[in-house]
């Protein structure tokens, strides 16, 4: 018998039970997952310091002592380009190196892991709660009747890094399929997560040859000597979102949380995660499990609410080429607006007012229409 049942064991899954056994370490938690551990994971593979940031506040710490940081991002859009050192460095890690630690350290804690594969929420009905940690294509969040956003999808493979994307995280916007990006990621062992996506729109989906091909022509080069190339959706956030209240709570991907500007669902993943175990815990530990949405929903409001209009407004701006090349100059001119967009695009950062007037005058140096005021939420 579980109180707390976690469907998933991904960054989101693992980080509800650790959040879950911070508040009470006897707490009875199951992890389900239908892989072993270690397993691959499609994804772009970029941690970012904020996330060791959250897991340090439940006590895991040196998980990725042992990994390459990486300071440098370079990003370009029609020969816009800038690079610059990041306030903090990131890592890149293949997911079947970060889920297995995290599960380890989930165990640790004391977490059960059970392989078994969910197709319904009457598998896991006896638990006092359910969280959804199942990602993209989440059982529960169907269950729940709980509507998809907007989805992209993507291509990655492991490829040689070459020597000018050594040491850096490369992004290139597309110009053709909009909006769109290759990216190179530098892992610091010789090889280099690389990819492509763009956002799914009425036009037909794009193929594996033409993402593929879309890769190519971004970052010449990059598909040399690639393997383990795998698709993946990406579920991406919008300007609100809704918690609803009860004992099925959804985390990470499975509640439609990656950011809209980077693809980058790690952060998010860990942070529902360990807010959502926390509520969890809370409300099993007053005998009020049907309290744990509304617990859960308070705890992510401050940390998400306003982040999350601001992302959805940024990349509504960003789909027009005018706007996306105005910011890589303001970034380029100004550090400040530099880091203001990383942590935009990285963790939980909004639009500043630095990143606001960098962008307007990055509009009027291009000589370029500035689009029509929108006021931030």
């Amino acid at each position: 018998m579980s109180d707390l049942t976690i469907v998933g064991a991904g960054p989101a899954g693992a980080a509800t039970a650790l959040g879950a056994l911070s508040v009470e370490p006897r707490l009875r938690v199951t992890l389900l997952d239908r892989a072993d551990f270690p397993r691959d994971k499609a994804c772009g593979d970029g941690i970012a310091p904020h996330v060791l940031d959250l897991l340090a506040e439940v006590g895991v710490t040196g998980l990725l002592d042992d990994r390459t940081p990486v300071d440098r991002l370079r990003l370009s859009s029609r020969g816009q380009l800038v690079e610059r050192t990041m306030a903090r460095p990131a890592w890149v890690v293949p997911r079947a190196v970060l889920d297995a630690r995290l599960v380890a350290a989930a165990q640790s804690a004391g977490a059960r892991l059970v392989r078994q594969r969910v197709r319904s929420l009457e598998d896991v009905g006896h638990a006092a709660v359910v969280v959804g940690a199942d990602g993209a294509r989440s059982v529960l969040r169907r269950a729940l009747g709980r509507p998809e956003g907007p989805t992209a999808l993507a291509l990655r493979g492991y490829a040689p890094t070459p020597p000018g994307r050594r040491g850096a995280q490369v992004i290139v916007f597309g110009t053709e399929r909009q909006p769109a990006y290759a990216w190179s990621f530098d892992r610091g062992d010789g090889l280099a997560n690389v990819g492509y996506g763009e956002l799914l729109t009425d036009r037909p989906p794009p193929t594996r040859h033409l993402l593929l091909e879309q890769l190519e022509a971004l970052l010449p080069g990059s598909t040399a000597g690639g393997a383990g190339w795998t698709g993946h959706h990406l579920p991406l956030s919008t300007a609100r979102w809704q918690v609803p209240d009860g004992r099925v709570l959804l985390v990470g991907d499975a509640a439609g949380l990656v950011n809209p500007l980077s693809g980058e669902g790690i952060y998010y993943a860990v942070a529902t995660g360990l807010a959502a175990g926390r509520a969890a815990a809370e409300a099993i530990a007053l005998g009020r499990p049907s309290t744990a949405g509304r617990r859960y929903r308070s705890a992510t409001r401050p940390l998400l609410s306003r982040h999350l209009r601001h992302t959805a407004l940024a990349s509504r701006l960003t789909r027009g080429g005018p706007v996306l090349e105005a910011g890589l100059r303001a970034a380029g001119r100004d550090q400040r607006v530099f880091d203001d967009l990383v942590e935009l695009a990285l963790a939980s950062g909004r639009l500043t007012p630095a990143l606001l007037r960098g962008l307007a005058h990055g509009l009027a140096r291009g000589v370029l229409p500035a689009p029509r005021p929108v006021p931030v939420p």
